[in-house]
């Protein structure tokens, strides 16, 4: 059996909030990259190169993508053959307020959400979950507000279309228009009860972009058609990179579906801005 110290688990954490605020992932940034090259408007693509150029600025000087440094979604997979030798939530909070502080990010999160109050840097949101091996996967993902405040579920009747479910994303996206900083990245949580789906599709965001995971193996295809048909409307809207007009409205659509009840039919939509930033370490 594998011993994962408390000790470890912050250190890692630690470097991974650096990691996740300061360096853009790559395939986001490819994905910015392709929609400079493929945009026609003027105006979108001068927006685009400055959001790619701060990028490069960010790793370069070793400073924060966005001044919002977002409220930490920590994900956790522990294999069945490791053991703790510690307290895991303790060490993941120790872990976020030490790199945050570190890297001089910003601490944004207040401890009783509605006196407020002084702010701080933990504690983030920790979702555990248990696997087979003999590994610690953990996976940090900032989450600005700006963005987070335009999630949106919806419980349909399950005789509820493919057409329906496509029209309640794209009106997400709609009534986000330019307030998250596109262009955006959209996770999609289908199916489960309602908190479930909610939780799917911040972690479809953890997903490379155009990479396809489906709770069920012979719905793959399904669902990449459905990412890949919103992902297109989207970039109908004109909303464009930072709302000022041009084809990119959306990087990219990731969708994780999981069974649900026959009387339900859950779906959630979380968005996030161009600066979708995580990073993932295997202990």
């Amino acid at each position: 059996m594998k011993i994962i110290t408390e000790t470890k688990i912050r250190a890692a954490v630690a470097e991974l909030c650096s990691r996740a605020n300061i360096v853009l992932r790559s395939d986001v940034l490819a994905a910015l990259r392709k929609a400079l090259v493929s945009e026609s408007d003027v105006m979108a693509k001068k927006v685009l190169h400055a959001i790619i150029a701060n990028a490069q600025d960010a790793r370069r000087k070793k400073l924060a993508i966005c001044q919002d440094t977002g409220m930490p979604f920590v994900l956790v997979e522990i294999g069945n053959g490791v053991r703790i030798r510690g307290d895991v939530r303790a060490a993941i909070n120790k872990g976020i307020e030490e790199g945050y502080r570190k890297s001089c990010l910003r601490n944004s999160i207040v401890k009783d959400p509605l006196s407020r109050g002084v702010s701080s840097y933990y504690p983030g949101i920790i979702h555990l979950d248990m696997v087979r091996g003999n590994s610690m996967k953990i996976s940090v993902l900032p989450k600005g507000f700006g963005c987070e405040n335009k999630t949106q579920l919806r419980m349909f009747n399950p005789t509820s279309g493919i057409e329906e479910i496509k029209k309640f994303i794209v009106d997400a996206v709609k009534s986000a228009g330019p307030d998250a900083c596109p262009p955006y990245i959209v996770g999609v949580g289908i199916g489960g009860t309602a908190d479930y789906a909610m939780f799917l599709s911040k972690k479809a965001l953890l997903k490379k972009i155009y990479s396809s995971e489906s709770g069920r193996a012979h719905n793959v295809s399904q669902i990449k058609k459905l990412e890949t048909d919103v992902c297109d409307l989207l970039n109908t809207l004109n909303i464009g990179p930072m709302g000022l007009g041009g084809k990119t409205t959306c990087l990219g659509v990731n969708i994780i579906t999981y069974p649900t009840h026959i009387a339900g039919l859950p779906v959630a939509v979380n968005i996030s801005c161009h600066a979708l930033r995580s990073a993932t370490a295997v202990l």
